[in-house]
C-alpha cells in the first residue's frame, strides 16, 4: 500500500489549521514532531559521550550545538523553547490519537508537561539572576538528586518511549479500535497478513 503524503492545494473549507495537522496533514506532522525529537536526542546522546567516552569537563560538554555556539547552549531560552515546543507538539497532535495510542500519548504528554515545569523553573532562576536552593547555577528540582546531563536523559527517554508506542498503536491499530474508532487521519496501516 502507498503511504505518499501530499498536501492539498485548497484545504477543507471551514477546516481549521489545527484540524488539518490532525486530519490530512497528521502524519506529516508527526513525521517532522520525530525528526525534531530525534536531532534533540543525538545532542543529548553526543553530549553524554562528550562527558563519559571522551572525558571532557561537564561545562564543555554541550552536544554539537555546544560546540559549534557554546553560547547558545548556556542560554536557558533555548532549553526552554524547546520544552515548550515538545509540549505544544504533544496537544496540537493529541486530537488524532485514539484508544491505546491516546493513553500512551496522554502519558507521553504529562511527562512532558513536569519536564517543561523544570525547564521553566530554570528559565526563571536565569531571567532573576537568583538561583533556587542556595545552588550556584540555575536548578531545577530533580537537579536536586540527579546531575543535569543524567537528568535529560532521562527526561527524553521517559517521554520518548510513550511517543514511539503511541505512535506504533497509532500506525497499526487493533481490528477492535478500528471498529471502534472513526480515525481522523490517515496514518494507520494496514495490518500485516499472517502467514
Amino acid at each position: 500500500m502507498n503511504h505518499a503524503i501530499s498536501l492539498p492545494v485548497h484545504p477543507t473549507p471551514g477546516e481549521s489549521f489545527i484540524q488539518r495537522l490532525n486530519g490530512q496533514w497528521h502524519e506529516l506532522a508527526l513525521r517532522v514532531f520525530m525528526l525534531i525529537t530525534l536531532a534533540h536526542w543525538v545532542e543529548h546522546v553526543l553530549q553524554a559521550i562528550q562527558i563519559f567516552a571522551l572525558g571532557w569537563p561537564r561545562p564543555q560538554a554541550g552536544g554539537a550545538l555546544g560546540f559549534l555556539f557554546p553560547w547558545l547552549v548556556k542560554s536557558e531560552w533555548l532549553h526552554y523553547g524547546y520544552a515548550v515546543v515538545m509540549l505544544l507538539a504533544l496537544i496540537v497532535l493529541r486530537p488524532a490519537f485514539q484508544g491505546r495510542s491516546r493513553t500512551w500519548w496522554n502519558i507521553a504528554l504529562t511527562i512532558q508537561f513536569w519536564h517543561h515545569i523544570e525547564h521553566f523553573l530554570l528559565l526563571g532562576q536565569a531571567l532573576a539572576h537568583t538561583n533556587l536552593f542556595g545552588k550556584p547555577v540555575p536548578t531545577s528540582i530533580l537537579q536536586l538528586v540527579f546531575l543535569r546531563a543524567e537528568l535529560h536523559l532521562f527526561y527524553n527517554a521517559v517521554v520518548f518511549i510513550p511517543m514511539l508506542v503511541a505512535m506504533y498503536y497509532h500506525l497499526w491499530p487493533s481490528a477492535s479500535e478500528r471498529n471502534t474508532y472513526k480515525p481522523m487521519c490517515a496514518c494507520a496501516h494496514e495490518e500485516p497478513a499472517s502467514a
